[in-house]
C-alpha cells in the first residue's frame, strides 16, 4: 500500500471515519490511512461507565469494542466513506478466532482497503489481550484470518507480553503482512475518596506520552525481527509532535500511528507533517523511507568510572 503520508489515525479514536474527515480544516493530503473503530461479528453495548479517565501525560480508556457489528458497518457504514479522501483499514475484533474468520470474511467480501487484527484490546474481559500475549495463539488468530482474506493484514501487538519479537516472528510466519506497534499498556485509576478504581471496567488501556519510550523500545524490537522479511510497521504510543514520529520512524517504523493526541488538537497531523518535512529538507533527504531503521546504537555501554 502506498500512502500519501506517513500519518495513521488509529483506531477508536475516530470512529469509523466520518467523525474526523468531516472537521473543517481536514485535507487528505494529511492523513495515510484511517483505522476504523473495532468491529466484532455482533453488536456490543461496550463496558459500564465511566469508559474514559484522564491520568498525568495521558489517558485510560475502557470502551469495550462498542460497535453496531460488522454486518452494519459493511453494509452501511462502509459506503458512506470516501476512498478517494484516502486508505481505510478495518479493526478486526473477536472472542474466538471463529468471530475473527467471521469478522474478516466479511470485510474481505468489501472495499476495505487492509485489515488490521486486533489481538491486544486490554479493556475487555475475554478475547483480545488473551490472544495477544500468547504468541502461539496470536500466530493462530493470524493464520485463521490469512486463511479467508488476500487483502493486507497487520497485526496489533500488544506490549503486555514477555516477548514481543518473539511473537512478532510468530505471526510473520502465519502470514501477517505488518504490525502495528504497540497498542495501549494496561493501567488503573482510583479515586480515594470512594476508594474504587475511576474506570468502570476497574482497569484500562492506557495512551498518551507516557506510554511513549515503552512504545519505543518494541518497535525498536520488533523492527529487528520484521526487517528481515521485509515487513513494515506502524509505530505508536504517545506521539504528540514530529520529533516524536521521527524518532519512531528512526527506531524502525515504517508510518506512524496518531491517537491520543487527536483528543486535544484534531488538526495536530499538519502540524507533524510540516515538521517531518522541514526535518527531511534540514537534512537532504527526500522520504522517511531513507532514515527508517537508522538507529545507531551505542556499543559496548559501560559503567562510568570513578569514586564515591
Amino acid at each position: 500500500m502506498q500512502l500519501q503520508s506517513p500519518l495513521v489515525l488509529l483506531s477508536g479514536c475516530v470512529g469509523f471515519g466520518e467523525e474526523y474527515t468531516r472537521i473543517e480544516g481536514f485535507s487528505n493530503r494529511d492523513v495515510g490511512a484511517v483505522c476504523l473503530k473495532g468491529t466484532t461479528g455482533q453488536a456490543r453495548p461496550g463496558n459500564a461507565p465511566h469508559r474514559v479517565c484522564e491520568t498525568p501525560m495521558g489517558m485510560i480508556n475502557a470502551i469495550g469494542l462498542q460497535n453496531p457489528g460488522v454486518d452494519k458497518v459493511v453494509d452501511e457504514i462502509l459506503p458512506t466513506l470516501d476512498f478517494n479522501e484516502t486508505r481505510f483499514i478495518a479493526n478486526v475484533s473477536g472472542s474466538t478466532i471463529e468471530e475473527y474468520i467471521q469478522v474478516t470474511r466479511k470485510f474481505d467480501d468489501s472495499d476495505i482497503d487492509a485489515i488490521e487484527i486486533n489481538i491486544s484490546c486490554p479493556n475487555v474481559k475475554e478475547g483480545g489481550v488473551a490472544f495477544g500475549n500468547d504468541p502461539e495463539m496470536s500466530a493462530r488468530v493470524v493464520e485463521a484470518c490469512r486463511a479467508v482474506t488476500d487483502k493486507p493484514l497487520i497485526t496489533k501487538l500488544s506490549p503486555n507480553q514477555t516477548d514481543i519479537a518473539a511473537n512478532a516472528r510468530g505471526c510473520i510466519e502465519a502470514g501477517t503482512d505488518g504490525f502495528a506497534v504497540i497498542n495501549t499498556l494496561m493501567g488503573m485509576a482510583v479515586d480515594i475518596h470512594s476508594r474504587t478504581p475511576i474506570i468502570g471496567n476497574n482497569q484500562g488501556g492506557l495512551s498518551g506520552p507516557a506510554i511513549k519510550p515503552v512504545a519505543l523500545l518494541k518497535v525498536h524490537q520488533v523492527y529487528q525481527v520484521a526487517r528481515d522479511h521485509d515487513i513494515p510497521i506502524i509505530g505508536q504510543g504517545g506521539i504528540m509532535t514530529a520529533e516524536d514520529a521521527l524518532e519512531f520512524i528512526i527506531a524502525g517504523a515504517t508510518t506512524v500511528g496518531i491517537g491520543t493526541a487527536l483528543f486535544y488538537d484534531p488538526l495536530v497531523c499538519p502540524k507533524i507533517n510540516e515538521g517531518i518535512l522541514a526535518y527531511l529538507k534540514q537534512h537532504d533527504l527526500e522520504s522517511v523511507e531513507q532514515i527508517t531503521g537508522t538507529l545507531v546504537l551505542n556499543e559496548n555501554p559501560t559503567l562510568c568510572k570513578g569514586k564515591i
